[in-house]
């Protein structure tokens, strides 16, 4: 490759270490306050109109991130965007276009769903200890029985959004990056003929043009991760919802936990 545009292939990460600190301090927040503060209110006999506002924060929080996401998605960015260096080993798995996928939000919302036959075998063991989720308020303990069709109907609805928008997604991605390299080849020939001046003229308009497709696609990944979270949310009672939300929570904090990582490292086992 020709010195004159090998740069063109080049990250520039110093452009994305300000989004790298804002996740940082977004997931601190998550961990530290808002965590606990809704696990507390869970825990508690508190009012639903402080349940609410805990619920809201927490909601917020996570759309927040979406935003600020796209608001970074830019064509210098968005490599490092898609291949994020501050998620771990145990984070990569679980990402779709650099973040989490969108289908891991359904099939949370779908385990707390599916959970009333395994809770009415559980009601027969007997209490761990005294810090165990069964001393949580009665409203809480019941919020996923009987559950409604309503309900169920308008979480079918959005698993099959996301079964229609998901591989829209994908093959987005394989039309832009066919369309990329169809240009080059198609034309590498008469590209020696000319100065590298010229051939980093021609690969960088193929380039950005490439880029400007991604960070498209990009960014309707964020939404769309945004819709289905905001939708499950809007879809449920405010004690599912903070249930829904906590869960989300804990999942996020549980693929950075410490001796998770330690004991995945020390065995080896290929993660991917």
């Amino acid at each position: 490759m020709p010195r004159s545009f090998a740069s063109l292939f080049s990250r520039k990460k110093s452009q994305t270490l300000a989004f790298k600190d804002y996740y940082t301090n977004w997931f601190n927040t998550l961990q530290k306050t808002l965590l606990p503060l809704i696990h507390k209110s869970l825990s508690s006999s508190s009012s639903q109109t402080l349940l609410y506002s805990h619920v809201d924060l927490l909601l917020h929080h996570f759309l927040s991130y979406y935003d600020a996401l796209d608001s970074a998605a830019t064509q210098g960015n968005l490599p490092e965007l898609l291949y994020p260096s501050w998620r771990n080993s145990l984070e990569v798995p679980f990402l779709f276009l650099g973040d989490l996928h969108p289908y891991l939000f359904t099939n949370l919302v779908r385990s707390f769903l599916d959970e009333e036959s395994e809770e009415e075998e559980e009601e027969e063991e007997e209490e761990d200890d005294g810090d165990s989720l069964d001393n949580r308020p009665w409203q809480v303990l019941m919020a996923w029985r009987n559950v409604s069709k309503n309900l169920m109907s308008q979480i079918e609805q959005i698993e099959c959004g996301l079964r229609l928008m998901v591989p829209a997604l994908i093959g987005r991605i394989k039309k832009v990056q066919s369309g990329f390299v169809g240009r080059i080849a198609e034309d590498w020939v008469a590209f020696e003929r000319q100065s590298d001046e010229e051939l980093k003229g021609v690969i960088g308009e193929a380039m950005k043009e490439e880029m400007d497709d991604m960070v498209s696609v990009f960014v309707d990944a964020n939404r769309l991760r945004k819709s289905v979270i905001a939708e499950i949310v809007g879809a449920l009672s405010v004690y599912q919802a903070a249930l829904f939300l906590e869960g989300l929570a804990q999942f996020l904090v549980g693929l950075r936990d410490r001796e998770v990582l330690g004991e995945l490292n020390r065995s080896k086992i290929p993660i991917s």
